[in-house]
């Protein structure tokens, strides 16, 4: 029943960018059901949904292999990315999840090699945005993928410029299983393996009826938001202070 889906716990990593923090509820309730033996995303950035996927697997003692292939440099829509952002994320990955983390500087093509064929449980794909570049991550890791294989894909609900995911999406959802949300700028659910567990297919199911679903995790995501931005009111508060230590250091327990 959709009460019986709630927030796990509050993600302990939000950082800046914003637009996956509002799909990090659902991140907890996939990899709770699902229990991937590995995850791999194609597109980290700053980690905020790669860093979920890792503390929903600590919180539920699952022994999975989670693994972020991105360059870290940028692409045409993001600009390029300051090397600080990869060492934060390679700092906080080996501060908090050195064993069961990795993270792969190299493109996503590169990252094929590492993975045998039919060993991914959940794919992420949130890498380049076109049409021809999302199509070729799907198919290029398909082969990847296990028999209760997950994907997401996200921002499926964003049509501006020649972002193409939403048209692949429209394309994609008709050959498998899938449930799209359209908050957090969209996240596709695409159900690729053929023995995916059943609760996992009930939900798929009960949430195509109608707007329930949509609207538990929309509100669980408003939720996170929120913390995201009063931990960010609160970043930029300490910076401005930080001269001042004694309130600085006030701030920073609160």
């Amino acid at each position: 029943m959709p009460e019986k889906l709630q927030l796990y716990s509050m993600p302990k990593r939000l950082e800046v960018p914003k637009f996956w923090v509002e799909h990090i509820p659902f991140a907890f309730y996939i990899v709770s059901k699902l229990k991937p033996g590995i995850i791999v995303e194609l597109g980290t950035h700053t980690g905020n949904s790669f860093f979920a996927f890792c503390q929903a697997v600590a919180e539920n003692k699952l022994a999975t292999e989670c693994y972020a292939i991105d360059t870290w440099k940028g692409d045409k829509y993001t600009g390029p990315f300051a090397e600080e952002i990869y060492e934060n994320v390679l700092e906080y990955q080996q501060k908090n999840y050195p064993e069961m983390a990795k993270l792969l500087r190299m493109t996503f093509d590169e990252g094929l090699t590492y993975f045998k064929n039919g060993t991914i449980d959940l794919l992420h794909i949130d890498g380049l945005h076109t049409y021809e570049a999302v199509k070729h991550d799907f198919e290029s890791w398909l082969p990847k993928l296990s028999d209760k294989a997950i994907v997401l894909f996200h921002d499926t609900q964003i049509k501006m410029k020649d972002f193409g995911i939403w048209k692949f999406w429209a394309e994609v959802c008709k050959q498998y299983p899938s449930f799209e949300f359209y908050h957090g700028c969209g996240l596709g659910v695409l159900v690729v393996g053929k023995n995916v567990p059943t609760e996992i297919v009930e939900f798929i199911n009960s949430a195509n009826k109608g707007n329930e679903y949509r609207d538990i995790f929309e509100k669980q995501g408003r939720i996170v938001y929120k913390e995201y931005k009063r931990r960010k009111l609160k970043a930029d508060v300490f910076r401005l202070l930080k001269p001042h230590k004694i309130v600085a250091k006030r701030l920073k327990r609160i």
